[in-house]
């Protein structure tokens, strides 16, 4: 399963003995500058860690009062993976002195087991990460404590930054390359190397003008990637300007614009939404992004090169996916969620999809890609995009849909959108249309989907019909019952909606949500029917109309 789901990403890596003896050198005295972290920690974790409880999505590990994590059995590779990026370790400082002893007994320990070289340990992507999170406790972790002590940090710090600095190039993975750079601008900063400096802020560059589209939305369309970058660049940015160097001119192209598409994002609960492979994330960390602008963020309703409309009037608030997979290799961990939408009430949220955690079992991950897992139109079984292979990877790449496309219509203080898509044509010779209509008083979302086969196709000689579901996934905030002529929705902020549909035999069922760190089981509305291969769109029943009422407020 390992192998399956993280390919190339997942194998060990191997060190051969030039390679060891180009990483060594001399070790500085200590530090110029040290990173300002900028990332709120997550207390919740870290208390949960002072009590020794390790949670990694829904594994749970209970050790002994100051117990390393690494003196006892993991339970998978997945749980072992995460804690080697060590992104836990700026909560465990923030529990005062004792969280502090902690912290720096851990990384010790780590040093003394992996930190000559370990092939699961250093593969590229855990180690950036791994020497980010280091980096971030700064001073905390490396300027307290025994003398061998801090010493053993610096030098095993040092011995993987000349690591990853050999191996950067040579990785495959966007997210490992992203990291690499960031990493290697930080430590030519903190160290004050100069030549390496410049060429690291010259591979950053490079990794910008490929992974930051002109909108400012990041290539992968995950908003929680997007905020991840984002902060990275306003650490790199202000410890530019603490080290008394001129940013380099991209840092105030892309910040700017990379500010503003994380706000298009922002729902009212101050997190985002949970778009690919990417988490709802931290109201209080999407604030510390956009509080560290520039400016305010530009507002604006249509991205049109991440491929998301967003429909808002009155605190009802939806954000709709109508953009194609990115092409290789960034769609290793796209989904297949074409037209399916995000749909919240002011600071509760109403619809969604099963969401992502990078935290949750890989199993997991794979499985919250497929269309079903979105809120949108299933025909078939089928997924809406493609997956297959990309050799480089040997992981499973989205593409598509071809023919995907939305246009827009306001009209006194109400909006219509009109989306569509032709995943579905390949195999069936049908179109997926949704229209949305918003309400210009925010109380009602009308929808209509359909399955519309073109003029330009011959008609189809197998005339069965064809079965196809409509699914709309519940937040677990919400409470769902089913009335006698609706559905009734009961919000997390007190409001109630109703949900109707032309269609009969609408129903509630189970589904998972991930994207709070573990896998919950909400509920999913459910409209399942049989398509003519033949229709153009206009009747049952390949027409089926719905809407979101909400209900006067008692």
């Amino acid at each position: 399963m390992w192998r399956r789901f993280r390919g190339v990403g997942g194998e060990d890596a191997k060190i051969g003995a030039v390679q060891r003896l180009k990483q060594t050198g001399p070790v500085p005295q200590g530090f110029t500058l040290h990173l300002a972290d900028l990332v709120p920690p997550d207390t919740l974790r870290g208390e949960a860690l002072m009590r020794d409880v390790w949670r990694i999505g829904m594994s749970r590990m209970t050790l002994e009062p100051g117990q390393s994590p690494w003196s006892v059995p993991m339970p998978s590779k997945h749980v072992a993976d995460r804690l080697h990026r060590f992104a836990w370790l700026p909560d465990l400082f923030s529990q005062g002195d004792e969280g502090a002893i902690r912290a720096r007994h851990h990384v010790d320990t780590w040093i003394e087991m992996y930190g000559g070289f370990n092939g699961f340990a250093w593969r590229t992507d855990p180690t950036a990460a791994r020497l980010w999170h280091w980096l971030r406790c700064g001073e905390d972790l490396f300027e307290e404590g025994p003398e061998p002590a801090r010493q053993a940090r610096l030098a095993c710090l040092l011995h993987q930054l000349r690591y990853l600095e050999s191996q950067s190039d040579a990785a495959v993975d966007p997210k490992a390359r992203w990291m690499a750079a960031v990493v290697q601008v930080a430590g030519a900063l903190c160290f004050n190397d100069r030549p390496a400096l410049n060429l690291a802020l010259d591979r950053l560059d490079a990794e910008c003008t490929a992974q930051i589209l002109p909108d400012g939305g990041h290539v992968s369309r995950a908003p929680s990637r997007l905020l991840f970058c984002l902060l990275q660049l306003q650490t790199l940015e202000e410890l530019l300007t603490r080290a008394g160097i001129e940013p380099p001119d991209y840092f105030g192209k892309w910040i700017p614009r990379m500010g503003a598409m994380l706000a298009f994002f922002q729902t009212g609960d101050g997190a985002l939404n949970p778009f690919n492979d990417g988490d709802e994330s931290r109201p209080e960390v999407v604030d510390a992004a956009l509080s560290r602008l520039p400016a305010p963020p530009r507002r604006f309703t249509f991205a049109p090169k991440s491929g998301f409309q967003k429909l808002e009037k009155h605190g009802l608030r939806l954000v709709l996916d109508c953009g194609a997979a990115p092409g290789l290799p960034f769609g290793d961990q796209a989904h297949a969620g074409a037209l399916g939408f995000e749909l919240s009430d002011s600071s509760s949220r109403i619809v969604t999809s099963c969401g992502f955690s990078a935290e949750v079992n890989i199993d997991w991950q794979a499985a919250v890609r497929r269309t079903s897992a979105h809120s949108t139109l299933i025909l078939s079984g089928r997924d809406s995009a493609t997956f297959s292979l990309n050799d480089s990877t040997r992981l499973l790449s989205a593409s598509g849909p071809e023919g995907i496309s939305a246009k827009r219509l306001e009209e006194a203080d109400e909006i219509w959108l009109d989306a569509q898509h032709g995943g579905y044509k390949p195999a069936h010779g049908l179109l997926h249309r949704r229209r949305l209509f918003m309400a210009g008083d925010g109380r009602r979302l009308a929808g209509e989907d359909s399955l519309v086969r073109p003029i330009s196709q011959t008609p189809a000689e197998d005339r069965k019909f064809i079965n196809f579901e409509i699914r709309f996934h519940l937040h677990p905030t919400v409470e769902a019952m089913m009335g006698k002529d609706a559905i009734r929705l009961i919000c997390e902020n007190g409001a109630v909606w109703r949900f109707k549909t032309s269609h009969e035999g609408a129903r509630l069922e189970r589904t998972a949500y991930l994207a709070r760190g573990v896998v919950e089981r909400p509920e999913q509305i459910v409209i399942a029917g049989f398509a003519d291969p033949n229709s153009d769109g206009t009747e049952p029943p390949n027409c089926v109309r719905w809407a979101f009422v909400k209900e006067p407020s008692a």
